[in-house]
């Protein structure tokens, strides 16, 4: 499967808007729109989810650990494990779900 750029749906969760860019039978790949001031709250959610810090800095909270991750770094969360996000410098992050998010579909 192919989404070309102008084809990308466009979502939202918790404040952050997102683009939907392919989805497969059992992943699924996001580009999310993050800008300062408006932190993703904690939550967890069934899928696992990786992703790549394109531009921005950013307080990652998983479980009880924490880090400032910013353009280059990147990162894994298990499913079901909370998980929370402090925009420090709005920028973009690319998220991988696997299985996908129904939610965000």
């Amino acid at each position: 499967m192919i989404v070309k750029a102008e084809d990308a749906d466009t979502n939202e969760f918790h404040g952050v808007q997102f683009d939907v860019l392919a989805v497969g039978d059992e992943s699924m790949v996001t580009k999310m729109h993050l800008k300062e001031g408006n932190d993703v709250p904690s939550h967890s959610h069934e899928s696992e989810q990786s992703g790549y810090v394109i531009s921005g800095t950013y307080r990652l909270h998983i479980g009880d650990d924490d880090d400032l991750i910013a353009g280059g770094d990147s990162y894994s969360i298990p499913g079901g494990v909370e998980h929370s996000y402090e925009i420090i410098d709005s920028g973009e992050i690319i998220d991988v779900f696997s299985p996908p998010r129904e939610d965000y579909l």
